[in-house]
């Protein structure tokens, strides 16, 4: 197989670097936790309740002197006090896979913004649910991929489970944590239904999806198997084999799904029964992943050989449910 007949991505996955430098003074770890519980008390000090009618903002000299005056008072005691610190900033190296992951909360809090917008309710709202969305998706991604994917490992290198940074990351564990943080944030939002928040919340996944999917392949991750397609791509700093771009193929069907549930928001004239949106979303999602599975490389080692993969086998249950609201609970 001639490697010169395929596309070779050989990216550098890092947009820029700034080199090491020095800090003035060591800044201690357990300062900067003190100096954020003065912060949030000092501003709940100068801030007025939402409920005064006289309500006026404070000056900006007065925020900032709360900001500035809470990391010096939270530093003061560990220069006699020892304290785990550090005494450089550095190297600061952003990646593609970071900006095109903050890309996908941004534009999916946009137009999560508007479709609460189009329903007539605050932006508060809005804003809160992207808490429970943003937390709730880094957390279930990361421990999806440590219990489905590597728990042996995981198991016994506990303290590196909370190292987002190191990679693993898994998507039906996102899946999973955000349908928990959805069923929380309705519960505790008066006139708000579980169906109804997740009919909103699918747009932003699927431009999650599109975003971060994007982003594994500026970091060659994900690697599809061996193939001898025309589209087939190297990834040069992996192997010089051509390979399915299992990761574009994901992202690709994310686009097709942000379309139909577009086509379907529209077709209802932007009220869709409740749950109509989420049950089409898991349906169409999942399948397409089970699909795609097949091109992708065994990642869970201890499936290999297996008919199906993990993705596939926790795929299937989405789908599944996805039937079971359409036809369930959808009240057409």
């Amino acid at each position: 197989m001639n490697s010169d007949n395929f596309f070779v991505w050989d990216p550098d996955p890092i947009l820029f670097s700034i080199g090491e430098f020095a800090l003035p003074i060591p800044i201690s770890i357990w300062g900067l936790v003190l100096s954020g519980i003065l912060i949030y008390f000092g501003l709940q000090k100068i801030t007025p309740q939402k409920t005064s009618k006289n309500r006026v903002d404070p000056p900006e000299w007065q925020f900032w002197g709360v900001i500035f005056g809470a990391f010096i008072l939270g530093q003061l005691p560990f220069l006699i006090i020892d304290s785990p610190s550090f005494e450089t900033i550095g190297p600061i190296e952003p990646r593609v896979y970071g900006l095109l992951f903050a890309f996908a909360f941004i534009a999916g809090y946009g137009v999560g913004l508007k479709l609460y917008l189009d329903a007539g309710k605050p932006q508060e709202e809005a804003d809160r649910l992207l808490i429970y969305v943003l937390i709730a998706t880094v957390v279930g991604a990361r421990l999806g991929h440590v219990f489905f994917y590597e728990a042996e490992f995981y198991l016994r290198n506990i303290h590196l489970i909370p190292q987002v940074w190191t990679g693993g990351l898994a998507s039906h564990g996102a899946a999973i944590g955000i349908i928990i943080a959805m069923y929380l944030y309705a519960r505790r939002t008066a006139g708000t239904t579980f169906f109804w928040v997740a009919d909103r919340v699918v747009f932003s996944a699927a431009i999650g999806g599109i975003f971060i999917r994007t982003g594994n392949f500026f970091n060659s991750e994900i690697l599809g198997m061996q193939t001898d397609l025309p589209w087939a791509v190297i990834f040069a700093n992996v192997d010089m084999v051509p390979r399915h771009p299992s990761m574009l193929y994901e992202a690709l069907l994310c686009l097709i799904v942000l379309s139909a549930l577009f086509f379907i928001y529209y077709k209802y004239d932007k009220k869709p029964p409740e749950g109509s949106l989420f049950g089409a979303f898991l349906i169409m999602l999942f399948s397409g992943r089970f699909f795609i599975e097949f091109t992708k490389e065994t990642l869970a080692d201890f499936l290999t050989g297996a008919t199906f993969d993990m993705g596939q086998l926790l795929s299937i249950p989405f789908v599944l449910i996805g039937v079971w609201i359409l036809w369930k609970k959808v009240k057409w």
